[in-house]
């Protein structure tokens, strides 16, 4: 079961946090997150993933997903906390004007919790008000289907 906290913290920018718990160790779920490539062989709405630079602790990739046969893409940059099982991801350029937020892996009975946190925002002031609840559903929906994705990967494996 999928859990969401949502709230508007700023004007106009929507912000969603979802979490899960999954049945593995924290480290394994976390290595696992970090090879952002192979989330579409287990995230249907993830169409590709590309790695266009990799340092230690960073890396920049660009993405497209199919939210409803609407595709959007985008590049982000990722910078990896290992000591904290800590994932912050910050848009660089792409369909959005804001898309950041985190993946957050903490021990809980039975396993992990895993929290993904985004705050986005579509750039479209008059758009935002008439379809804000839509994109900020859509946001949710999507975010459940890569948390959903990344349980059955690990539970299964």
């Amino acid at each position: 079961m999928i859990n969401y906290l949502s709230l508007k913290e700023e004007v106009n920018v929507p912000y969603v946090e979802s979490f899960i718990n999954i049945k593995a160790l924290k480290e394994e779920i976390y290595k696992v997150t970090k090879d952002m490539e192979k989330f579409p062989e287990f995230m249907r709405d993830v169409k590709e993933v590309n790695l266009i630079k990799k340092e230690e602790d960073k890396t920049v990739t660009e993405w497209i997903t199919d939210i409803d046969d609407i595709m959007i893409s985008w590049t982000e940059e990722e910078n990896f906390d290992d000591e904290k099982c800590l994932i912050k991801y910050k848009l660089i350029e792409g369909d959005l004007d804001k898309f950041e937020g985190e993946w957050r892996f903490e021990d809980a009975p039975n396993g992990t919790k895993v929290t993904l946190t985004v705050d986005f925002d579509f750039g479209m002031p008059s758009m935002e008000e008439l379809l804000g609840p839509v994109l900020e559903l859509k946001v949710r929906e999507n975010s459940e289907m890569m948390l959903e994705g990344m349980k059955k990967k690990m539970e299964s494996s």
